[in-house]
């Protein structure tokens, strides 16, 4: 099965680090979140990737051209400028790095993907979350409700501790719960193909627009997940990402 990144945004809540680079290509633990996606959906056997590239898309195909040979332990014959590589495992992966438009927007740049996804079910989630589902169990949930879409329904952390109270004591603290606010669209999608029909060109939005459309005709459904999800929108989440992956305690890391 096909799985679609959006990574073509601006990433302008994150402009500390999104001036040089596109945000997928922000760096969590030396790597960039892209490939902490990527990691994610193929150790769950998902290996073919569309990247809908926008915005310093340059970046991220410089990223993946060299990505085999930077795998690799390298001898270089200074002298000669001949290098030999060793045999290093690197992953699997197919990689499509699809220019979609600088200005194009989510829905867009899905729909102009269209002739490489007619053939059946697809993934498809953003360039700039990390979480724990299980795809498996999303692609069934995603079969047996026999819908169009289906969206990844999150909680996220709360942005403050929440306080119970007994009269004026304070009965219990949880600092930031994880399921302190709403259901949101945390991305981790699953769509059929008719999903084209419900966009129109480049400016509509996949939220606003599609997601909306197929709402309103009964053809979204929601998989709950309310283990971790982790967007990066501001460098509080990178720094917050940051320090799950040194301290060894990264839920999104479901690989060895």
């Amino acid at each position: 099965m096909k799985t679609v990144i959006l990574a073509g945004g601006l990433g302008t809540r994150l402009s500390e680090e999104t001036e040089v680079r596109p945000k997928p290509m922000v760096d969590i633990g030396g790597r960039p979140i892209l490939w902490h996606i990527m990691k994610s959906y193929a150790a769950q056997q998902f290996r073919e990737f569309f990247v809908a590239l926008g915005y310093r898309g340059d970046v991220i195909k410089r990223y993946f051209l060299d990505y085999h040979d930077l795998s690799k332990s390298v001898t270089v014959e200074v002298a000669t400028g001949h290098a030999s590589f060793h045999e290093t495992q690197v992953d699997n992966w197919t990689v499509h790095l699809m220019d979609t438009g600088l200005k194009t927007q989510t829905g867009g740049r899905v729909k102009r993907l269209q002739p490489w996804l007619e053939e059946g079910t697809f993934m498809l989630t953003y360039g700039d979350g990390v979480s724990d589902v299980n795809l498996g169990e999303l692609v069934r949930f995603h079969r047996e409700h026999g819908r169009i879409a289906t969206l990844t329904a999150v909680r996220p952390p709360a942005r403050f501790g929440a306080l119970s109270f007994d009269g004026d004591l304070v009965s219990s603290f949880s600092e930031k719960p994880q399921t302190g606010e709403g259901w949101i669209n945390g991305g981790f999608m699953c769509f059929e193909p008719r999903l084209f029909e419900y966009i129109t060109d480049d400016d509509d939005s996949l939220e606003a627009d599609t997601l909306t459309r197929l709402a309103a005709d009964k053809e979204l459904v929601a998989f709950r997940h309310d283990r971790f999800w982790q967007s990066m929108d501001t460098l509080r989440d990178v720094r917050l990402l940051e320090s799950l992956w040194q301290g060894g305690a990264a839920p999104w890391k479901t690989w060895d």
